[in-house]
């Protein structure tokens, strides 16, 4: 690591000179693979970026200068380069550097980011600040080609061009995001790739002209008039020109010379520049290479056979809850035409590629654009289709509108799956899911449930879609508990909960995988000489009011446990249903998420931090009845 050992900033990337660059680039991805064989994480994405990352720094001067990655999964590289190098071997663990840009982090990033999209309407909103105060640093926007698929980027671009403004964005064209890119923008970009050869052909057409005298000059005025046409014969960078945008490329993004050329060309220009870069992903690991979905987000592995270490879903003994639940719909499907499934370019993450697979003409990838996906969702509803819709649960968020304007307004049978509903893990912030419930309970319409296993999943996806109304399901990520699965389905009772034990000193009321750990805090409990009942609730919403106020009755004392922020949570609604009943006078405590936004580490290691493990809720519920027998 002679090169990579001797840069800590930017400031001594740029002592380097060109010739020694790619050798620097082949150090930064020897360096990368090490540490995510390790730790996992985001493996093709960041290695198909290594030289943009070396050419952006070597161009631009950071901090000064903003570099803003969108997603941001793919800035590895980017904080080896800026100061990180001695702490990257806790990239995504408890207490280390974060898989994503992060403000409080490092003055290199500006942004933070994990959600795709972004970049372009933040960079414009800095490049606005920027001007009002009257100072000149530059601002480059690195944007996958799947984040374009967004109508946020396009949002941007569209503003960033009509106040023209000086910004650069860098399209990373890699030919896919997470999975294969789709749509008329992608077909639209693999079109450009080809048009290489249209754009020299323009150039030479427009020397030669010019070398003619009076016609020449004449034909180009005529030409410029003549509308799109001809344009976009002639152009391949016709849609972002006709934007505002002044268009290079495409250019290959591993030719570290090429790249600092045209990225000190785009950062003097006046006005927005785009900048389209050719990327392999997976670059220099011939693994990640062959099979970049798999090493998209990678558990840790051997680099020599690029074989994961064990399997792919963390948690408890069984199968995967979103393998359950694609193999669920698929088997569903085969009994019911009308079911269609859906999803926001996550085919393989939400468990739908077998179901894409087996019922090519039923299966629909939106790309980045969940917005879209619920409303096509509505739109299919709306003409006696069964629409499944399956979003990670952080993504849902960018869809509340739809859920509540199209979705539920109109009353209409279309089921969200929400898989990595709860604590996720080691991509921290932007990705657990915590906040599903609060967001959701309170729509009108809605139907809303949560499994306690894998098993109770398949029933919970069946009940769905029997119901003709809008109904979400949350389940986590990551193995289910290793419950037996049943056969065939059956149908659960609306907002029916599953009363699993009773108890006079305490009833637990726990919802989703936060059930299980629940059972074995109350078992822990009765060893200690407590009465304690637990109580599957099932359905957020609507509430078994009525297995609750029974709990009332039984019990001396309700604790409500939720993978979930306590705001507006599922402990909320306990509250509510028991306020609405009239019943005051029983103690409840809430175990949940503060407020606040949990940082990565595993699983476990989080759920222990919260006190959301069998130990913990053992803790707070022994607590708690000790404190009411002292004040009793």
């Amino acid at each position: 690591m002679a090169y990579l050992d001797s840069i800590g900033s930017p400031e001594d990337l740029k002592t380097l000179k060109l010739k020694e660059l790619p050798l620097l680039a082949e150090e930064i991805r020897e360096e990368i693979i090490a540490v995510v064989s390790v730790n996992g994480g985001h493996l093709a994405s960041s290695l198909g970026v290594v030289e943009l990352a070396i050419a952006l720094h070597y161009v631009y001067n950071a901090p000064k200068d903003k570099i803003i990655w969108d997603v941001g999964h793919q800035a590895y590289a980017h904080k080896l380069l800026t100061g990180r190098r001695k702490r990257f071997s806790t990239l995504r663990r408890e207490g280390g550097i974060s898989g994503f840009p992060k403000r409080s982090e490092s003055p290199f990033d500006p942004f933070d980011v994990g959600h795709s999209s972004t970049s372009i309407s933040a960079a414009l909103g800095m490049a606005v600040a920027r001007d009002m105060e009257g100072e000149d640093y530059k601002i480059a926007a690195v944007i996958g080609d799947g984040s374009m698929t967004a109508g946020l980027a396009f949002e941007g671009m569209n503003q960033a061009g009509h106040l023209g403004r000086d910004i650069v964005v860098v399209l990373n064209d890699n030919e896919m995001s997470i999975a294969a890119n789709v749509g008329a923008l992608s077909n639209y970009l693999s079109r450009i790739i080809t048009g290489v050869r249209a754009e020299k052909l323009r150039r030479e057409t427009e020397q030669f002209l010019k070398k003619l005298p009076r016609v020449g000059e004449q034909v180009l005025k005529v030409a410029s008039k003549t509308g799109e046409r001809v344009k976009g014969l002639l152009t391949p960078g016709m849609l972002f020109e006709e934007m505002g945008f002044s268009y290079m490329g495409p250019i290959d993004g591993h030719d570290i010379r090429m790249l600092t050329e045209a990225l000190g060309d785009a950062r003097a220009r006046k006005g927005p520049a785009l900048v389209h870069v050719m990327t392999t992903k997976g670059k220099g690991y011939e693994h990640a290479e062959n099979n970049p979905t798999a090493f998209h987000g990678t558990p840790p592995f051997d680099v020599e056979s690029g074989e994961t270490a064990g399997s792919r879903s963390p948690g408890g003994g069984g199968v995967s809850y979103t393998g359950v639940f694609g193999d669920a719909l698929a088997e569903l499907a085969r009994e019911d035409p009308s079911i269609i499934a859906i999803t926001a370019a996550m085919p393989e993450g939400t468990g739908l590629a077998k179901f894409a697979k087996e019922f090519p003409e039923r299966f629909f990838d939106v790309g980045i654009a969940e917005q879209h996906a619920l409303t096509f969702s509505c739109g299919l509803a709306a003409c006696g289709k069964k629409p499944v819709a399956a979003v990670y649960s952080t993504f849902m968020q960018r869809a509340y509108d739809q859920v509540v304007h199209d979705l539920c307004m109109q009353n209409l049978p279309v089921v969200i799956a929400m898989d990595r509903a709860g604590v996720v893990g080691e991509d921290g912030e932007t990705h657990q899911g915590l906040f599903d419930i609060s967001f959701m309970r309170n729509v009108p319409n809605l139907v809303f449930m949560a499994p306690k296993d894998e098993n109770e999943l398949r029933h919970m996806l069946y009940t769905a879609l029997k119901l003709n109304c809008p109904v979400a399901l949350r389940y986590p990520r990551g193995k289910g508990v290793g419950a037996p699965l049943d056969r065939g389905f059956e149908e659960i009772p609306l907002g029916r909960a599953e009363v699993i034990s009773e108890g006079s000193d305490l009833c637990i009321v726990a919802v989703g995988n936060t059930v299980n750990p629940a059972l074995q805090a109350a078992d822990a409990l009765s060893g200690s000489g407590y009465s304690v009942g637990v109580m599957n609730a099932r359905f957020i919403k609507p509430i078994d009011r009525d297995a609750i106020i029974a709990a009332a009755s039984s019990s001396r004392r309700i604790l409500t446990v939720e993978e979930n922020v306590l705001t507006g949570g599922f402990g909320s609604a306990v509250l509510e249903a028991l306020e609405e009943a009239g019943i005051t006078n029983i103690p409840v405590k809430r175990i949940g998420v503060p407020d606040t936004y949990v940082e990565q580490g595993t699983q476990a290691q989080i759920r222990k931090r919260l006190g959301l493990d069998a130990e913990g809720i053992f803790q707070a519920a022994e607590a708690f009845i000790s404190e009411r027998v002292l004040a009793e």
